[in-house]
C-alpha cells in the first residue's frame, strides 16, 4: 500500500473555496443519452474534483480533468515542449515585455461560438478579479502590467491586456520574464465563456462551455464523470470518443484485473507479482520516469523552535532516508535532500543536501538555543484518524533516538488543513507534496521560498535568496541555472523544508488495447492521443 501522505498528490495552492464549490456541482445528464460502450470508452479510477472552474483550480485531481475541457493561449505538449494552443503564434517585442498573440481563426467553444480576443481578455480579468478569489492568480498572472491593481480591486480592467482586433491580443508584462509563457499553461489562464458564466451563474460548471478537446457529458458526484470528444476541436480531434473517470472508489488493481479500467498504478504489495515475467500481468507493465515532484516536511520559521536554523538542520541530518526508502517504501520513492528533482530543467546535481549524519545532527542541536531544553514539536497532517504512514513513524522514531525529540501528530480535516496552511498557522506540517506546474525552476523555488510569495507557507525570508530569485527572473537561461543553483543551496542550508522523497520510477499497468497513452511528469492535455484497438 502506498503511504498515506503519498496519496495526497496535490499543489499547495488550494483555498477553501475549491472544496466548497463541490456543493454547487450537479449531474449534467439526460435520459436520452446512450451509455458509452467498452469499445469507445477509456476508463480509469479517479476522485471527485474539488472544482470544475479552471480559475479556481489548485489541485492535481481537478487539473487532470480541466486541461481536457478547457485550454489557453499556449500549452505544454506531452513531451514537455511549449507549444501554441488557442494562439497559433506570438511575437515578442524587442523590449522583451510585450507579447502579441494571434488567435486561431477556427478556435471555437464547445457550442460552436468562435473564440475572440475579447474572450481572452475577459477570462484573464475574471481570474484576476477579487470577486473570483482565484487561488493561483497572484502567482501565475502577476507578471502582467496592472494585475496587482485588478486583484486589489483598485482597477476594473487590467491595463496590460489590450485587444487589437477580434483575433489579436497584446499582453505587456512588468519586465522580461523567461517563464511568462510557461505560466500561461496553468488553468488560471484558461479561456472561459462569459455568456456561459453570466447566464448560469455559479451553476455554469454543470455545463461548462469550454474550448478543449473534450466536453463534459455527465457528472454524478461520487459515481462517475464522463468526457465526450469535441469533434470540432481546433487541433486534431480526439481519437477516443469517451473517457470515463470512475469516482466511487475501489481497489484499482482489482478493477484492472476485472477489466473495469484500462490503467492502474502498482502499489507496494503488487510489485513482486507484476515484475515476475511468469505472471500474466507482467506483459502490461510499463515503467516510466518519475514525476517532477517532491514530498517534504514544512517548518514555520516564525514559530519556536523552528526560528533556530541549527535546530531545523538537526532534524534533517537525523533522517536516514536511504534506510526508509529501502525498508519501508520498497525503493518506489527516491530520497530527497535538495529541492529540484533530477531531470528537471535547471537541475545540476551540484547542490549539497543535508544527508543522514547523526554526529552532525547532534552537533547542530548543541549549537542551537534548545540544546538544554529540547521542546515537544507538533506536526499537523491532513486526515481524520488514519495512519500517518510508516515513513513518518520511522522519521519520528529517528528524531527520538538520535536527538531526544518528541513529536505530537495533529490530524485535521482536509478543508481546515488548507485554510490553516494558507494562514501560516502550523508549527510544522507534513503529509503533502509539491508538483511542478511548468518546467521551470521558478515554479519550484521562487513560488515556495521568495519572502513575498503567498505560497511561502514556511514564512521563510532570506534577503540574499530574494535577490537571487529576482535576478533569475529576467536572466539568460545559462545564467538562470547558475543563479538558481546558488539560491537552492542557501535554501537547503537554511532548511525551511525538510526534503524527504522524490517520486521514483513509476510502475503502471496499461491494457494492451490502449494505444497512445502518454505518461508525463507534469499534468498536460493528453487524452486526445488515446485510441482503443479492439
Amino acid at each position: 500500500m502506498i503511504p498515506n501522505f503519498m496519496k495526497i498528490h496535490i499543489l499547495l495552492k488550494c483555498t477553501i473555496i475549491t472544496a466548497l464549490l463541490l456543493l454547487v456541482i450537479a449531474c449534467n445528464q439526460t435520459e436520452s443519452l446512450p451509455t458509452p460502450t467498452s469499445k469507445d470508452t477509456f476508463r480509469r479510477l479517479w476522485q471527485d474534483p474539488p472544482t470544475l472552474d479552471p480559475h479556481l483550480v489548485s489541485d492535481t485531481t481537478s487539473a487532470g480533468i480541466l486541461v481536457e475541457i478547457f485550454s489557453g493561449l499556449v500549452t505544454i505538449s506531452p513531451d514537455l515542449r511549449l507549444e501554441p494552443d488557442i494562439a497559433s503564434r506570438w511575437e515578442v517585442a524587442k523590449n522583451g515585455s510585450t507579447y502579441t498573440f494571434y488567435l486561431r481563426p477556427n478556435a471555437k467553444f464547445h457550442d460552436g461560438t468562435l473564440v475572440t480576443a475579447d474572450d481572452v481578455k475577459y477570462s484573464l480579468e475574471r481570474a484576476l478579479s477579487p470577486n473570483t478569489m482565484a487561488p493561483g492568480a497572484d502567482n501565475y498572472l502577476d507578471d502582467i502590467v496592472g494585475a496587482a491593481e485588478k486583484l486589489s480591486g483598485k482597477a476594473d480592467e487590467v491595463s496590460g491586456i489590450k485587444v487589437i482586433d477580434s483575433h489579436t491580443l497584446e499582453i505587456t508584462i512588468v519586465e522580461p520574464r523567461a517563464y511568462f509563457l510557461a505560466k500561461l499553461t496553468y488553468p488560471t489562464a484558461f479561456i472561459v465563456d462569459k455568456n456561459n458564466i453570466e447566464t448560469m451563474g455559479e451553476d455554469w460548471v454543470r455545463e461548462p462551455n469550454g474550448t478543449g478537446p473534450f466536453k463534459l457529458r455527465e457528472y454524478q458526484i461520487g459515481e462517475k464523470l464522463i468526457l465526450e470528444a469535441n469533434d470540432n476541436f481546433y487541433l486534431e480531434p480526439p481519437k477516443v470518443q469517451f473517457v470515463e473517470f470512475i469516482l466511487r472508489g475501489g481497489s484499482s488493481m482489482a478493477m484492472y484485473e476485472n477489466n473495469e479500467i484500462h490503467i492502474t498504478g502498482v502499489g507496494l504489495g503488487d510489485i513482486d507479482r507484476v515484475t515476475n515475467p511468469e505472471e500474466p500481468l507482467n506483459k502490461d507493465l510499463v515503467v516510466v520516469p518519475p514525476s517532477f515532484d517532491i514530498y517534504y516536511i514544512g517548518l514555520n520559521v516564525n514559530q519556536p523552535p523552528f526560528e533556530d536554523k541549527h535546530f531545523r538542520r538537526a532534524l534533517s541530518y537525523a533522517i536516514d532516508r536511504e534506510l526508509i526508502a529501502d525498508r519501508v517504501l520498497a525503493n518506489m520513492f527516491s530520497p530527497a535532500t535538495t529541492i529540484l528533482p533530477e531531470g528537471f530543467p535547471g537541475y545540476t546535481g551540484e547542490v549539497t543536501g543535508l544527508e543522514f549524519d547523526p554526529e552532525s545532527a547532534l552537533s547542530e542541536l548543541q549549537n542551537s538555543s534548545y540544546r538544554d531544553n529540547v521542546p515537544l514539536i507538533t506536526i499537523t497532517v491532513p486526515g481524520t484518524g488514519g495512519s500517518i504512514g510508516l515513513d513518518m513513524e520511522a522519521i519520528i522514531e529517528m528524531w527520538r533516538t538520535t536527538l531526544g525529540i518528541e513529536v505530537e501528530i495533529q490530524q485535521v480535516e482536509w478543508a481546515t488543513f488548507l485554510e490553516d496552511l494558507n494562514q501560516d498557522r502550523f508549527q510544522a506540517f507534513a503529509g503533502i507534496g509539491w508538483q511542478a506546474d511548468y518546467p521551470d525552476p521558478h515554479g519550484m523555488l521562487d513560488i515556495n521560498f521568495h519572502s513575498n510569495s503567498p505560497l511561502n507557507h514556511n514564512s521563510y525570508s532570506n534577503l540574499e535568496v530574494d535577490n537571487l530569485l529576482e535576478e533569475a527572473r529576467s536572466a539568460s537561461w545559462e545564467d538562470r541555472k547558475m543563479i538558481y543553483r546558488m539560491a537552492e543551496q542557501i535554501i537547503v542550508d537554511d532548511a525551511p523544508w525538510i526534503p524527504l522523497w522524490y517520486s521514483g520510477d513509476r510502475m503502471v499497468l496499461i491494457k494492451p488495447e490502449v494505444e497512445g497513452y502518454r505518461l508525463t511528469p507534469l499534468i498536460t492535455p493528453k487524452l486526445r492521443y488515446i485510441s482503443l484497438e479492439n
